[in-house]
């Protein structure tokens, strides 16, 4: 991790003017053993010299420090890895002061700020107490503003400014989700077919390939993000709600989600059981819960996103994402909010003398302490 590098600064400045350390000492006024050890980086400079230094070599102090408190892109994944791992390990009051002492170190850092607010959003509700949550998802916002107004560059920021939408869904202040939201949906404009045909017109076929893989693969993830929502807001509709769980289903059998990316399915399994118990349709919601018990507690685990014998080409790209294979959260983390999900669900409330209920809550309840 780079942060004052001033060491290799001296180094490369002294040898482009051509001198020796005797000649730097000599014009400074200390000993050639002090410019040795700069130049080591055993010690620093005093504050006094830097002025000097800086316009002995007719740079700026901030060239001559090389300040760049930065974090590389594996050392952030690192990082949100081992932080997730405490999160489920360790009490949340000590893993967020640390996630405070790092935020504070790397603040100019934007890739890191935004993966630290991602981890805040991903593991706020283990702090229970809803004031504190609240705190938290405040926390995580103002990262995702900074990243957004102060960032160059136009795809952390866009990423930081749909986390800053979230964060205000869940602070419960839609009108700020609308005042940065309403508006911007335009014609996708997907660059996969753009490069695509690029690719195929140089010869690079398994290339063409793998982009168009990941376009699939992409927008597949998406469109599950949107059924759950929308099954919800047809529950007054019986036909239309069968007819979108319908195809939502098909989907997930032709492509095989349950072993691609079962993560997917989990709000939709939530979303249909829900929707059923509004319509009072208690044995098809109790089916929805069954199926998503027996996946969320079957050969699921590790998770990691991955490809198929469909989607073969899909892993390098997979790698390249900030967490990697990894997901957002650590596995033991993911296995209790799936239990709490069921459990703690007040709209589930009704089946809690159901015996296949019960049965179910036990399953997921075994399967959190695994």
């Amino acid at each position: 991790m780079k942060e004052i590098n001033i060491a290799q600064v001296l180094v490369r400045k002294r040898k482009e003017k051509g001198i020796t350390q005797d000649d730097l000492a000599n014009y400074i006024g200390v000993s050639k053993a002090s410019v040795s050890k700069w130049e080591t980086g055993q010690s620093y400079p005093d504050v006094t010299f830097l002025p000097q230094l800086a316009s002995y070599f007719n740079i700026s102090v901030d060239e001559l420090l090389d300040y760049k408190p930065q974090m590389s892109k594996e050392e952030i994944r690192r990082l949100y890895k081992r932080l997730s791992t405490d999160f489920a390990a360790k009490p949340a009051d000590g893993v967020i002061d640390e996630c405070h002492q790092i935020i504070k170190k790397y603040y100019s850092c934007f890739p890191l700020l935004l993966q630290m607010g991602i981890l805040l959003v991903n593991h706020a509700n283990l702090f229970q107490e809803p004031q504190k949550i609240k705190a938290v998802i405040a926390e995580a916002k103002e990262l995702f503003v900074r990243v957004k107004e102060e960032s160059d560059d136009v795809s952390l920021s866009r990423q930081a400014l749909y986390m800053e939408a979230l964060c205000n869904l869940t602070l419960g202040d839609p009108q700020s989700v609308l005042n940065l939201l309403e508006g911007s949906i335009e014609p996708a404009l997907p660059p996969e077919s753009l490069l695509a045909s690029a690719y195929q017109m140089v010869g690079r076929i398994d290339d063409a390939k793998a982009v168009l893989q990941v376009g699939m693969f992409q927008n597949i993830v998406v469109m599950f993000n949107f059924f759950p929502a929308y099954l919800l807001l047809c529950v007054n509709a019986p036909e239309k709600f069968e007819e979108v769980l319908r195809r939502a289903l098909v989907m997930a059998d032709a492509f095989d989600m349950r072993r691609l990316h079962p993560g997917v399915l989990v709000g939709l399994y939530l979303a249909a059981a829900q929707g059923y118990i509004a319509q009072n349709k208690h044995d098809k919601a109790l089916d929805m819960l069954e199926q998503y018990t027996t996946m969320v507690t079957g050969d699921i685990y590790p998770l990691r996103l991955h490809g198929d014998e469909f989607f073969d080409l899909l892993d390098r790209w997979l790698e390249d994402l900030d967490l990697g294979t990894s997901f957002p959260r650590n596995e033991k983390t993911i296995r209790q909010s799936m239990t709490d999900a069921v459990v703690n669900n007040p709209g589930f409330a009704v089946f809690a003398q159901e015996r296949r209920f019960k049965r179910l809550v036990e399953k997921l309840r075994q399967n959190a302490l695994q």
